[in-house]
C-alpha cells in the first residue's frame, strides 16, 4: 500500500517537473556556472594531497547543487496550499508518509539527473574519477537531498508565505554551505574554523564524497559520510512525515 501510494504521488509531481524543461535544465545553471568560471582558477593548486583540483571542487558542487535545490523545494507547498492542493489531499486515502516520499522522490530524481549533467561537463573539462565514486557522489546527492527537501516540506507547512519561508532557508544554507567546505576543504583554513565545520553533518558527506572521488572508499571519511547521510535522512523523514500527519489532522 505504501509503494503504491508513494508511486502515485511521485507520478504527479514527476509529471510537472516533466513538462518543465526550464526547471530541469536551469535548475543546475548555478553550479555550472562555477565549474565553468570558478574551476580554471583552481587548476593546478595543491588544495588536496589525494586528487587534484576538479577531484575537490566537483564533489563540493554535487553537493551544493542537493543543498540549495531541496532546501527550496517546500515553496511548491506553500503554493499549493494556498491553492487549496494541500487540503484536497487531506481527504484522500494516500498514507501522510506517502505524501512525502513521493514529493521527495521526485526531488531526488530532478537533482541526480542535474548531477549527471554535471558531472558530465565536468568530464569534458578535465575530472578524472572511478565509475565508482561517481556513483557514490550520486547517492549522497540523493540522501541530501531526501533530507533536506523533508525538513524544507515541513517548515513549508508552518509558514503562511514565501515572505516567512525564504529568510529561514537563506539562514540555514549559507552558513552550511561556507562551513561545510563545498567550495574550498575545511582543512586550508584556520583551526578553530576546521573544528567548527565538524558539528556540520553536511561537512561529513563533501568529505566522503571527496574520497570516493580518487577512489578511496575505505576511509574513515567514507564511514562517516555514510553514517550521518543515512541518520541524517531518517531523521528527516521521520520529522517531515509527523509534520504532514499534524498537519492534515
Amino acid at each position: 500500500m505504501l509503494l503504491h501510494d508513494t508511486g502515485l504521488v511521485f507520478g504527479r509531481y514527476a509529471r510537472q517537473a516533466l513538462r518543465s524543461r526550464f526547471h530541469l535544465l536551469f535548475g543546475a545553471l548555478m553550479p555550472l556556472l562555477y565549474l565553468l568560471f570558478f574551476g580554471p582558477l583552481l587548476t593546478g593548486l595543491p588544495l588536496d594531497s589525494r586528487g587534484d583540483s576538479w577531484q575537490v571542487l566537483v564533489p563540493g558542487l554535487l553537493l551544493q547543487l542537493a543543498l540549495f535545490g531541496a532546501s527550496f523545494s517546500g515553496i511548491a507547498v506553500i503554493i499549493e496550499n494556498s491553492q487549496g492542493v494541500v487540503e484536497r489531499m487531506r481527504v484522500t486515502p494516500v498514507s501522510r508518509l506517502a505524501l512525502l516520499l513521493g514529493r521527495v522522490l521526485r526531488d531526488a530524481a530532478l537533482l541526480v539527473f542535474q548531477a549527471v549533467l554535471l558531472v558530465l561537463t565536468a568530464l569534458a573539462m578535465g575530472l578524472r574519477a572511478p565509475l565508482g565514486g561517481i556513483l557514490i557522489g550520486f547517492a549522497f546527492v540523493g540522501l541530501l537531498t531526501v533530507s533536506l527537501a523533508s525538513l524544507s516540506y515541513a517548515l513549508a507547512l508552518r509558514v503562511r508565505a514565501p515572505q516567512e519561508f525564504g529568510p529561514v532557508i537563506n539562514a540555514v544554507t549559507m552558513p552550511a554551505m561556507l562551513l561545510s567546505g563545498l567550495m574550498l576543504p575545511m582543512t586550508l583554513g584556520p583551526g578553530w574554523l576546521d573544528a567548527l565545520s565538524h558539528v556540520m553533518p553536511l561537512r561529513y558527506l563533501v568529505d566522503a564524497t571527496r574520497d570516493a572521488y580518487t577512489g578511496a572508499y575505505a576511509t574513515a571519511s567514507m564511514l562517516y559520510g555514510v553514517l550521518v547521510a543515512l541518520g541524517f535522512a531518517a531523521l528527516a523523514v521521520t520529522v517531515g512525515t509527523r509534520v504532514f500527519r499534524r498537519a492534515s489532522a
